[in-house]
């Protein structure tokens, strides 16, 4: 990967590209041999387009699909690759995808490692065209460090609202940068977006703050929701780890059971995109021990929102869908 790629597109971050190196050398050097064959072509430049030319952008997660689209109006067609109930640990891109990440005027993506099978394709479409981490500008000292893996940050950062408030500007500044003629509508639309954000925020700790202290325990399927923990005042226990690609083991359901029999949890919480069998031994385990903990009516929505017409499929009906099956099992 030459220096002068690097430097322009803002797409690899050095702390994605430094977590890459060490969970995928291989793969990074298998792109660098291809770059270095690929000639003097003008590589992820992300010229600018023709005025009024719609810019074709390939996002990866429905929340990252949703921000582009919120700020990016009519001037943008967004092609989401993962879609509802889609886990984006474990997601491996077809030859679709491929083709949809090469033909983009840019690419969106989380980082942080969520989207871990498709870091080589990031590597590779950097060269090609502009290739963005929304959570780039997150400042390093508010991530939360990963419990499974050395030297990495946990990726779920769209559970803390203010904290994705920040995926807005890395948003706003590379469409502009496509589509000069329609800058400032991309900054008026992420200025309320930004604004509509900071008020779900708000909702969201007033509806916490509605649930008994003692009743705020929320045990879920992976350990998804830890910065909506820190930020909004909840004692979160996932059966998996981070990433789903773990697998809980028996101790690990035991070790949860004897929680909710302690704390007398009265709901437990699958999730849309995780199957519910950890939840379900957990619920099996603790009532053996004489608690009959129920598991809400409603799954949460962790690593992808909701279909089509459910009121999930948007960011922000994904974030309220959770806090009404939340604040409706623990109260």
């Amino acid at each position: 990967m030459s220096a002068r790629t690097v430097g322009r597109v803002r797409a690899i971050s050095a702390m994605d590209l430094r977590l890459f190196l060490k969970v995928s050398l291989a793969g990074v050097l298998a792109a660098a041999l291809a770059v270095g064959c690929g000639g003097d072509s003008e590589e992820g430049s992300g010229e600018a387009l023709a005025e009024g030319q719609p810019v074709q952008v390939t996002a990866t997660t429905t929340m990252i699909t949703d921000l582009v689209e919120q700020v990016g109006g009519d001037e943008v067609e967004v092609t989401g690759l993962m879609g509802p109930g889609v886990d984006p640990h474990t997601y491996r891109a077809s030859q679709g995808d491929v083709q949809a990440l090469q033909e983009a005027d840019a690419v969106f993506y989380n980082g942080l490692f969520l989207e871990g099978q498709m870091q080589d394709l990031f590597i590779d479409t950097a060269e090609q065209n502009p290739t963005v981490q929304v959570t780039e500008a997150v400042p390093e000292e508010q991530l939360l460090e990963s419990e499974d893996y050395e030297d990495q940050f946990d990726p779920h950062v769209w559970f803390d609202v203010e904290m994705w408030q920040t995926t807005v500007d890395p948003v706003v500044k590379q469409l502009s940068e496509l589509r000069p003629d329609a800058e400032e509508d991309f900054q008026q639309r992420g200025e309320e977006y930004r604004q509509e954000l900071e008020e779900l925020h708000s909702e969201v700790e007033e509806e916490i703050s509605s649930i008994p202290e003692e009743d705020r325990v929320m045990v879920t399927a992976h350990d998804a929701f830890r910065y909506f923990g820190e930020q909004y005042g909840m004692q979160v226990e996932g059966i998996e780890g981070i990433s789903t690609e773990g697998e809980a083991g028996s101790g690990d359901i035991q070790e949860v059971a004897d929680l909710v029999v302690e704390n007398e949890v009265p709901a437990i919480f699958v999730e849309g995109s995780v199957p519910p069998q950890n939840i379900e031994a957990v619920q099996a385990a603790a009532q053996d021990r004489g608690w009959d903990v129920q598991i809400a009516d409603e799954e949460l929505y962790s690593d992808a929102g909701g279909e089509e017409g459910s009121g999930a499929e948007t960011y922000e009906g994904m974030v309220r869908a959770n806090i009404e099956t939340i604040r409706g099992a623990l109260t």
